[in-house]
């Protein structure tokens, strides 16, 4: 498996609000999600429950914090 790419928030942003990527929480824990919720951010259990009806070709930007 290659190593994530990692990229900064500035180009985060940039990304999510074009529409060009989602960005997921990478705690698949309901209280760090809320404890680490950053503003458009799907929840990696929400994340997985639209898994099949997600656009392909948009990105999706994990993080953690």
């Amino acid at each position: 498996m290659s190593e994530p790419i990692r990229i900064t928030v500035n180009e985060a942003r940039q990304k999510v609000t074009s529409g060009q990527a989602l960005l997921v929480c990478a705690y698949d824990d309901a209280d760090k999600f809320k404890k680490n919720h950053l503003e458009g951010a799907l929840s990696f259990s929400e994340l997985l429950s639209k898994l099949t009806a997600l656009d392909k070709s948009r990105e999706i930007i994990f993080y953690c914090a």
